[in-house]
């Protein structure tokens, strides 16, 4: 497709797409600790917790960009 193998979609559609994706997620995330009124400690846990499973997957990128050195 446009001259892209099926490996090079998959990998930006990976990378662009999932980053765009929790970059759109963290907005939700701040969009309810405002509406919530938290404050600053409970805007803290919100990202803290809801943002954890991100944090995953961020890191097993890393790691894998890591060990390919």
């Amino acid at each position: 497709m446009f001259g892209y193998s099926e490996e090079q979609l998959a990998h930006f559609g990976l990378t662009v797409g999932v980053s765009a994706f929790i970059l759109y997620m963290l907005f939700i995330i701040a969009q309810l600790a405002r509406e919530s009124k938290a404050g600053r400690f409970g805007t803290f846990v919100l990202f803290l917790v809801l943002s954890f499973g991100m944090l995953g997957f961020v890191a097993k990128n890393v790691i894998a960009w890591v060990l390919e050195m």
